[in-house]
């Protein structure tokens, strides 16, 4: 009987990002949601345009794709104007919500 090639963490996450918009959003949502550890978005991020294609996700968010790589790295550091281009070149968008302080 032949063995399923196994294939890492990182791969298995992309492929299912890949082929479920659902998953994705919640994946997304999750990342954002850690506050303590902004590093979680940047590798949500960088997973998010591995499953689209970081050659197409660079042209559409009219980045170098180099330079996408380089922001979304372990140790990029993007500028916002980077991370909200990724963003909708990968087809999210962002809400606004009213919130209210009682003082």
């Amino acid at each position: 009987m032949k063995r399923k090639a196994s294939i890492s963490h990182d791969e298995a996450i992309i492929r299912r990002l890949r082929r479920d918009p659902d998953f994705a959003a919640e994946y997304l949502k999750a990342a954002l949601e850690d506050e303590d550890e902004p590093r979680v978005l940047l590798i949500a991020l960088r997973r998010l345009a591995q499953a689209q294609g970081i050659a197409r996700v660079a042209k559409a968010a009219g980045i170098e794709r180099e330079s996408l790589y380089r922001a979304l790295s372990v140790h990029g550091n993007p500028r916002l104007s980077a991370l909200v281009a990724v963003t909708k070149a990968i087809g999210l968008r962002t809400h606004r919500r009213s919130h209210s302080i009682d003082i």
